[in-house]
């Protein structure tokens, strides 16, 4: 258990400090920095599904506010995953399936990648693994309450980590466990879902923020197993090729867990459950089944024990440690086809975006005492988890402070108080989403089509730096009875 938590940590410090927080880290971060009394304000009306991340990350960036401090949560849960996929691996089996199957969570892409990432999922993750290694000592004779806390707890990390009772469920059925077994888990899963209940009523009042979601196909699948299994097509063909010959011993005896009986159902069920709940209403998103991710290296490890007691029965005499070595091997192998991936995740731009590149072209461009405005708002992201660069300018849309306002980015002015606003300026600096200004994707709100429209009919773009989707650009209003001139062609900086 303890390699794979060491290989799983080693890989998640190696660039764990990109530079920049993405968007999604950037609110982790400013959140977490406000005071319990705003984190509660908040939910209220927005994120309740991760109001207990907020509160844990508020108590570590209480130490130290910081990139990598808000990263380091989520390293140790993945490196603790990693240890307890392993014990997984040698409860149900022996301990060279736990040492390979914990070693090949640690070198998957997918698990290194939310490794280094400021939110939820790796701590769910390791809830739900954890959850379920309790759920197996429960079934051989343990007491149902461990089991039941944890995945309790693991619920209100992220709600959606409740699709583990069904998981759960197709395993005792498996197993065709006795009815003293069922009641026992009945009586445990009753009491995580009373438990979630309130989670459930807030967070359906806050579905909007799921609006852009849509329904996943049959690409969603193929991506999402290519992810479990690694996406490299020599490691990827490889392991599921041993993920089929594990399911040879899916059933075993009457009322006995086996661990493909227990790894299949945990990497199928969640993700199979959430992708058929949104053909009719949208949910999935790859990152909320992360915890699945823990039943595929064990489902690989089975099919890799199969293979070598195949091979051992073939060789006359004691094979000693060489399955072990050989299988370690292996999934050194498997690390070294998938270390360019594994590379380039690590860079900032592999990112939906990097808003501490944002911040710092703002910093050399935008000079103090400039107007600035955000497209849409929540661009403001970037001001508020690096002030710094916008020390000193004035936010010409904003009437209420995000920590005050209960808000993430706070509250802007009307439709009308835009254009009023606008209209006693001669120049602004834009920091906006590059395919709004581009007319590619068309504004959401009221607010956010003024401030497009008067942009467009009011003013010219003069400098920008652009770097992907962000653009920061200076417009400015052409003088009075004069014909606009086109724009210049767009120079961009090397950020």
């Amino acid at each position: 258990m303890g390699l794979p938590a060491l290989v799983m940590l080693s890989l998640g410090l190696w660039g764990l400090d990109r530079g920049g927080m993405w968007r999604d880290e950037a609110v982790s971060y400013q959140v977490g920095r406000r005071t319990v009394p705003q984190i509660w304000r908040l939910l209220h009306d927005v994120d309740a599904v991760h109001g207990l991340y907020y509160l844990l990350l508020h108590a570590v960036l209480a130490v130290h506010p910081g990139e990598v401090v808000l990263r380091l949560p989520s390293l140790c849960a993945a490196a603790g995953t990693a240890a307890l996929v392993a014990a997984l691996g040698t409860r149900l089996a022996r301990p060279r399936v736990g040492l390979w199957a914990g070693l090949l969570y640690a070198v998957t892409p997918m698990a290194g990648h939310f490794a280094q990432e400021g939110r939820s999922y790796a701590l769910v993750a390791a809830g739900a693994t954890g959850a379920t290694l309790l759920f197996v000592r429960a079934v051989r004779g343990g007491s149902w309450l461990p089991y039941g806390a944890v995945l309790g707890l693991t619920c209100w990390l992220h709600e959606f980590a409740v699709l583990l009772l069904p998981a759960h469920a197709v395993s005792l059925a498996l197993a065709r466990a006795g009815r003293p077994v069922w009641r026992g888990w009945g009586r445990a899963a009753a009491a995580v879902a009373l438990a979630l209940l309130p989670m459930v009523a807030v967070s359906r009042g806050q579905a909007a923020q799921l609006a852009w979601l849509r329904a996943p196909t049959a690409q969603t699948a193929e991506r999402l197993l290519r992810e479990f299994l690694g996406p490299a097509d020599e490691v990827f063909w490889v392991c599921l090729g041993l993920g089929a010959l594990g399911l040879a011993g899916l059933v075993g005896r009457r009322g006995e867990l086996t661990c493909a009986g227990v790894a299949l159902p945990v990497a199928v069920v969640p993700p199979v459950v959430l992708m058929l709940a949104s053909l009719w209403s949208p949910l999935y998103v790859d990152r909320y089944v992360l915890y699945a991710l823990s039943g595929a290296p064990l489902l690989v490890a089975c099919g890799a024990e199969r293979l070598a007691g195949a091979v051992g029965r073939l060789r006359a005499g004691r094979p000693g440690n060489l399955p072990t070595l050989t299988g370690v091997l292996a999934v050194a192998l498997s690390l070294l086809h998938q270390l360019p991936l594994l590379q380039k995740d690590r860079e900032p731009g592999h990112r939906p975006d990097d808003l501490g590149a944002i911040s710092r072209a703002a910093g050399r461009n935008v000079p103090p005492g400039a107007p600035v405005l955000f497209l849409p708002g929540p661009m403001r992201n970037v001001a508020l988890t690096y002030p710094r660069a916008f020390r000193g300018t004035r936010d010409v849309m904003l009437v209420a402070e995000a920590a005050e306002s209960g808000t993430l980015y706070g509250r802007e002015a009307g439709p009308a108080e835009v254009r009023r606003r606008l209209a006693l300026l001669d120049r602004v600096w834009v920091v906006a989403d590059g395919r709004l200004l581009a007319g590619r994707r068309a504004p959401r709100n009221p607010v956010e089509r003024a401030k497009a429209a008067v942009l467009g009919q009011q003013f010219v773009a003069r400098r920008e730096a652009v770097r992907g989707a962000v653009t920061v650009r200076l417009y400015v209003r052409p003088l009075s009875g004069l014909p606009a001139p086109p724009p210049p062609p767009p120079r961009p900086e090397r950020w």
